[in-house]
């Protein structure tokens, strides 16, 4: 199944100044966050975030927050639990998601999406954890749970779907 960007919905999980330090390769995640929020803008995509406890490890980055819709305070690691699927826009089953940490919140976050009926799509070279290997077997997870594993390019040229939208030439300045 193709995602379609009139149907989407981007979530960028815990991007959090306090976490990203911590993150294998976390600089290239919040670059890769940023280049899908400003995608999700150009092809009017919603975006949504979450904050992991932010009063513990700070707000999510200045460059996320800008590109969000709405961020969602957590305490549980599946935004489910805290109100996740009543702040998502209604008519929008695809749900794109990226961030941190692999293996704990975005992992229990999107099975619980895919539990709740939506179509998940996890961004790989948008998502990280401390230790690589515990990313790579939450991908496998994701993957055989029912999330399909894409990456930054692959949505934005599934969102735009043709080289005639005005977005084009913007889109492909971003991923150059």
């Amino acid at each position: 199944m193709l995602m379609r960007s009139e149907h989407s919905t981007l979530l960028l999980i815990d991007i959090q100044e306090k976490l990203i330090p911590a993150i294998a390769h976390g600089q290239d995640v919040v670059s890769q966050c940023v280049t899908l929020g400003t995608i999700a803008a150009l092809l009017y995509v919603p975006v949504l975030a979450t904050e992991q406890m932010p009063e513990k490890l700070g707000p999510n980055l200045e460059a996320v927050k800008e590109l969000c819709h709405r961020t969602l305070t957590k305490h549980y690691f599946d935004a489910c639990s805290d109100g996740l699927i009543e702040a998502l826009p209604e008519g929008r089953p695809h749900i794109v998601i990226a961030g941190c940490e692999t293996h704990v919140c975005v992992m229990q976050t999107a099975l619980s999406l895919i539990d709740g009926g939506y179509s998940l799509w996890v961004v790989a070279d948008a998502t990280g954890s401390r230790k690589e290997f515990d990313r790579d077997v939450a991908l496998d997870r994701l993957r055989a749970g029912g999330a399909q594993i894409v990456t930054v390019e692959m949505v934005a040229f599934e969102w735009l779907r043709h080289c005639k939208k005005t977005a084009f030439k913007d889109l492909q300045r971003l991923i150059k």
